[in-house]
């Protein structure tokens, strides 16, 4: 399950680090987002691995960000447990962060006279 949630940056928690089982490195950081709801408006998302936790280095508190997730559960002695694991994070709102990428241009501001079509 793919779900996203705007909101602001108001925490962003300590890289934490170990070693699996299998003996592999691990990385994890966690940050905190304030949604503006009346009732639970903080939420806080996991971006797990090097690559993910390298994309929080582009934003930083109070930023406007619009946050792409999976929500996953597991079981473990009789209760559940569950994470939000993002996999991807935009600015909302004018100035994209520095290695961002750029809004792909919609259809109706391409310019007129520009289209290569036959019909």
């Amino acid at each position: 399950m793919s779900l996203a949630v705007k909101g602001r940056i108001t925490k962003v928690l300590s890289i934490e680090t170990g070693t699996s089982k299998a003996g592999k490195e691990w990385k994890k950081q966690s940050f905190v987002l304030d949604t503006g709801a009346q009732y639970n408006p903080e939420v806080c998302f996991s971006l797990f691995g090097d690559e993910k936790v390298d994309m929080l280095r582009n934003y930083g508190e109070g930023q406007e960000v619009e946050v792409a997730f999976n929500v996953s559960s597991r079981e473990f002695n009789g209760k559940y447990y569950h994470n939000l694991d993002a996999w991807k994070i935009n600015t909302i709102g004018a100035g994209a962060p520095s290695g961002g990428a750029a809004p792909a241009p919609a259809i109706d501001d391409a310019p007129a006279g520009d289209d290569d079509l036959p019909f």
